[in-house]
């Protein structure tokens, strides 16, 4: 395995849910960058920008994969996609995954509307195939789902279109930037601004996160908050400063690493048209009212209107979808039992990386999402570290 800063990666992985040490395939942008510039007749622009993307990456190619939740980034690209190139041929992959949300019968009314195939894929065990799907991407994430619709896509075509982006570049986390602003106020200083920015991503840590970690990790919050200084110590207002922060957190140094490492894998081409290099440089300067309409407290205004002009009469959803599972139900019925298993006789543990008296301290208890996740983040660790430093594992083993 090649060598790189594992005592950085695991305190960024374990506690912002995205690996800051992995050279990001996307450009990063600086505050200057969301500046807000006046525009006009902005959904034409946009919709041109993903149609023009549209036209460039599939105008060759007979058939495609869509991952379609039924969300409003992946409906809009369907949508697009066919008013674009009318006859192509599409499959849209859905994910069931057991005990959670099931939002393949929004899904499957829209490739009806839009006279695609859809293949939905059941998953009942959603760690079963993680040991492969880290041997992928050489790192240690958990949440690794898009390894199955890669996986899926690649037998069905040979470019794989998804929605990625939208939420960073258009708005999509609503529900986080109303907690931002009641947390903050005109005279916050950027510590406490990024204090804030991170009580709303609080199930990416735990209250004791300085306490998992063993005698090979110092651990202090100092120095994750230092990552964040760029982000909310300039001039920009608070709201553009949570943009230019979701934008180079997981979008740079998790969705898109992971999803290009899955890409490459399974030897499919990946179309991305909301993250293509013209539309990020116009998005980002988009005024902030047009990405978040504060008294409504809704997201995506502008993809919105894109999407109801394309797809009339079509009830959009006010709630954020996605592909996710309900990680508490998992617990229940593989994830506790996998996670006792890997994690009473740990090599990571034994290796100093993390905490045994953390593990045992929790481990039996009734846990909430926050502290289940963080445990999902330890058995990964586990895999992947008895996939390439132990090597006592192989990647086609399955957590059954």
């Amino acid at each position: 395995m090649e060598e790189y800063n594992q005592i950085d990666s695991l305190k960024s992985i374990l506690t912002l849910r995205y690996d800051h040490t992995i050279p990001p395939s996307l450009r990063k942008l600086s505050w200057s960058d969301f500046v807000e510039k006046n525009s006009v007749n902005e959904t034409d622009a946009i919709e041109n920008y993903l149609i023009d993307n549209i036209r460039n990456e599939l105008s060759q190619t007979k058939k495609i994969s869509i991952a379609l939740s039924g969300g409003i980034d992946s409906s809009l690209m369907l949508a697009l996609i066919r008013k674009t190139i009318p006859d192509i041929h599409i499959t849209a992959i859905s994910i069931i995954f057991a005990e959670s949300f099931d939002e393949s019968k929004e899904a499957g009314k829209l490739t009806e509307q839009f006279d695609a195939e859809h293949k939905i894929i059941y998953v009942e065990n959603f760690f079963r195939e993680l040991p492969k799907s880290i041997y992928i991407i050489k790192r240690p994430f958990w949440d690794l789902h898009w390894y199955t619709i890669s996986k899926e896509a690649s037998k069905l075509s040979d470019s794989l279109v998804s929605g990625d982006g939208g939420d960073e570049l258009f708005g999509g986390y609503a529900f986080r930037y109303q907690k931002f602003l009641s947390l903050i106020n005109p005279d916050s200083s950027p510590l406490e601004k990024i204090k804030a920015y991170l009580q709303c991503h609080e199930r990416d840590w735990v209250p004791d996160q300085d306490k998992i970690f063993g005698k090979k990790i110092p651990f202090d919050w100092n120095e994750i908050y230092s990552l964040f200084y760029p982000y909310f110590d300039n001039s920009l207002p608070p709201l553009a400063q949570v943009f230019l922060a979701d934008y180079n957190g997981k979008l740079l140094y998790n969705f898109s690493p992971i999803n290009t490492a899955f890409h490459k894998f399974f030897k499919i081409k990946s179309v991305t048209p909301i993250i293509n290099e013209n539309l990020i440089s116009y998005s980002s300067h988009l005024k902030y009212d047009l990405k978040y309409d504060i008294k409504d407290n809704l997201g995506k205004p502008l993809l919105r209107k894109i999407l109801s002009k394309n797809l009339p009469n079509f009830p959009i959803s006010d709630v954020k979808r996605g592909f996710s599972v309900d990680t508490v139900n998992l617990w229940k019925s593989y994830g506790y039992k996998l996670c006792n298993y890997y994690l009473s006789t740990s090599r990571i543990v034994d290796d100093g990386l993390v905490s045994k008296e953390w593990i045992d301290t929790h481990l039996k208890k009734e846990l909430d999402v926050r502290y289940v996740n963080k445990f999902y983040g330890l058995l990964a660790t586990e895999i992947w570290f008895r996939l390439f430093i132990t090597k006592e594992m192989k990647e086609n083993e399955t957590l059954d």
